[in-house]
């Protein structure tokens, strides 16, 4: 287990291997946070740690490597952040992907969904009695604002045809369903949790063809001097894991340092629960046959 300096604060970064994820990593670096970097890639995760280890000079970082469409890989990544934090102030849920073709995970769920939202979802609730234990701490989740609704019967994208846009939008209004519901079961423990929507930035989310990809393109034929860097778009997550009036702040969706409005299936509190229960059932730890 890594043990640093008393009262160091310690945060941990999805999708730290580039983009915004990488830009936050190296922000909380600068100020000499512990931070773990989560990846898919292992090579990408290692040129980004040493890229953040020579502009910071921080050596307090560490590697962290999981597929977060994979529940196994969720599983183990969690056991490995127990085995090597002793505590944690801020758990940045920053990873999500797009994909052209409907795709399935290793459980059987369509991978945007299984990535965006319920990733994030089985990883905060696996380090949830770490964060407890290291209030007062901070959840970000990293969101979209695309105005849309989750269809319960058809979570799985089974019955409709697989529109990439659609499925990536749907999958992350998950995470605003999430932040609002864990904000209330939260209540009292001295953890909060936010959302933010870091706005249009350079970006290769599902890769030039993905749904940030595709919309980039378009952008950038029209106004694409003014897209911002992921490290301006860093500045609003930067904002929820260290503003000092945010201490106490929970279940609040945020644009740039400001409260911005939901779509209204993610302000409907029995949605919010709805989602949660059929999150717990997606996320269930398989009962192993007997031998």
């Amino acid at each position: 287990m890594t043990k640093g300096a008393e009262g160091k604060r310690t945060a941990l970064v999805t999708g730290a291997n580039s983009g915004l994820g990488k830009a936050v990593a190296a922000a909380l670096a600068a100020e000499q946070l512990r931070v773990g970097l989560v990846v898919r890639d292992r090579a990408r995760g290692e040129r980004a740690l040493a890229d953040i280890r020579a502009a910071t000079g921080n050596d307090d970082l560490h590697l962290f490597v999981a597929d977060l469409a994979d529940q196994t890989a969720i599983r183990a990544l969690a056991r490995a952040v127990l085995d090597r934090f002793d505590r944690l102030h801020l758990l940045v849920n920053n990873a999500g992907t797009a994909f052209a073709e409907r795709r399935i995970s290793p459980r059987g769920i369509e991978c945007a969904l299984a990535a965006n939202h319920l990733g994030p979802f089985l990883l905060t609730t696996l380090l949830l009695d770490l964060l407890k234990a290291s209030a007062p701490a901070r959840i970000v989740n990293v969101g979209t604002r695309i105005d849309t609704a989750m269809d319960f019967d058809d979570l799985n994208w089974e019955r409709r045809p697989y529109r990439m846009l659609q499925a990536y939008g749907q999958s992350k209004l998950g995470n605003l369903h999430f932040t609002f519901e864990l904000a209330r079961r939260l209540q009292g423990s001295g953890v909060t949790v936010n959302c933010v929507f870091p706005g249009v930035f350079r970006s290769n989310l599902g890769g030039t063809d993905g749904a940030q990809g595709v919309l980039l393109k378009l952008f950038a034929r029209l106004f694409g001097w003014a897209i911002p860097s992921p490290e301006k778009a860093a500045r609003r997550v930067l904002y929820l894991a260290n503003a000092p009036e945010l201490a106490n702040v929970s279940g609040q969706y945020f644009g740039n340092r400001k409260n911005i409005p939901a779509p209204a299936q993610a302000r409907d509190a029995e949605a919010n629960r709805r989602l949660w229960q059929l999150s717990e059932a997606l996320t269930a730890e398989p009962v192993a046959a007997d031998g």
